[in-house]
């Protein structure tokens, strides 16, 4: 597993998954007035599925670890994709929410497996950019994925994005048939090993910073197509295009994070979050202002997409061990956030208002420069 090309397979396979998981950002609105339910519930197609990944990532990583990791991965590809062409004929907002559930419980398998292989792939000097590929399938999702969910949904039904979202799947589980070899697993003393590294409190500090890292970051972001449509007043088509300048952009913001988060990790920490405030408070302050969001989507766009792969390096450099178990906790940790961020946010909503949705983020950001310093004091 040393060629970058077998990454690029795996992030194929990510790029599904995660199109899966965040193409519904677009699509709320629409979903909304389909089922006639307010903006807060529709949230909840993206709640409950990273809640799910939340609370079964390392168990169903155990429970299936005795089956060939090719396999998992593409039974995982294959889920998602016939949950997704499930998703676009079901007419009850309920039934639609439940076989989202399915496949997120295969989300996890996919994400851990493929960080390990980065991870092993790679010397311990350049295991950030390593893990910056498998990223790329995450910063490619919101390039193309969500955007591109989007206008098929505005072009033609909200439907059409569900049955786009899995012929990417299926692309990405032709890719990983035909070009990605076997992957070895790691033997079970390795996972026994790891559940003891529970106790760490440097894995607890790496694990509240990405916490309150990611759900900052998406109490803001799951409500940006509703946002950008109802306080900035753009419609399907442009909202579609803010998607994918936010992505196109955020290629460039995962390489940078990449390229420093190794040798810098609490410098490029601190750096993100205080960018992510500031990128926040211009959107406060201007988020009624077409061409001044413009050019706040496209910062906030390279800001973004670095959060991922920061608040992964703090997890797994916090401890050494199994890099599947500690990547599955990461990847449960990651949604719960998701699932925390959107659901604070739905509830800022409710309370303040859509145009005063930033206050959610601002404030889950302190609480992540807090951890920051606390895990530069217990370094120390």
């Amino acid at each position: 597993m040393k060629s970058k090309r077998n990454l690029y397979v795996l992030a194929l396979g990510v790029f599904g998954i995660t199109t899966t998981e965040f193409g519904v950002i677009g699509i709320l609105p629409e979903i909304t007035s389909s089922f006639n339910i307010s903006i807060e519930k529709a949230g909840w197609l993206l709640s409950a599925f990273a809640l799910i990944v939340a609370l079964f990532g390392p168990f169903m990583l155990m429970a299936l670890s005795s089956f060939k990791r090719k396999r998992l991965l593409i039974a995982s590809l294959f889920i998602f994709a016939a949950a997704n062409i499930i998703s676009a004929y079901i007419g009850n907002f309920y039934g639609l929410l439940v076989v989202r559930m399915i496949p997120a419980f295969f989300h996890p398998v996919y994400w851990s497996i493929a960080l390990s292989v980065a991870e092993k792939a790679s010397a311990s000097t350049d295991k950030s950019r390593a893990v910056s590929i498998i990223f790329s399938g995450l910063t490619l999702a919101t390039v193309l994925g969500v955007p591109l969910a989007t206008l098929m949904s505005d072009l033609f039904s909200w439907q059409s994005s569900f049955l786009l979202t899995a012929f990417i799947n299926l692309v990405a589980l032709a890719g990983v048939q035909l070009l990605l070899p076997d992957i070895e697993k790691e033997t079970e003393a390795s996972l026994t090993f790891n559940i003891n590294i529970l106790r760490s409190r440097y894995l607890w500090i790496g694990l509240c910073t990405a916490f309150f890292t990611i759900a900052a970051m998406y109490s803001t972001y799951g409500y940006m197509a509703d946002f950008l449509k109802n306080i900035t007043q753009m419609n399907g088509k442009q909202i579609s295009i803010m998607l994918f300048m936010f992505g196109v952009v955020g290629i460039f913001g995962n390489k940078i994070a990449g390229k420093y988060m190794s040798r810098f990790p609490f410098q490029t920490t601190l750096i993100f979050l205080i960018f992510l405030a500031v990128i926040h408070l211009f959107i406060y302050y201007y988020g009624n202002s077409f061409v001044p969001m413009i050019w706040i989507i496209g910062f906030w766009g390279l800001i973004h997409s670095g959060g991922f792969l920061i608040s992964n390096i703090n997890v797994t450099s916090s401890v050494p061990g199994s890099s599947e178990f500690i990547n599955s906790i990461f990847t449960s940790c990651g949604n719960f956030a998701v699932t925390a961020g959107t659901l604070w946010g739905g509830f800022w909503i409710a309370h303040f208002g859509i145009e005063n949705i930033i206050g959610s983020s601002i404030i889950t950001i302190i609480l992540a420069v807090i951890m920051v310093f606390i895990r530069k004091m217990l370094m120390k």
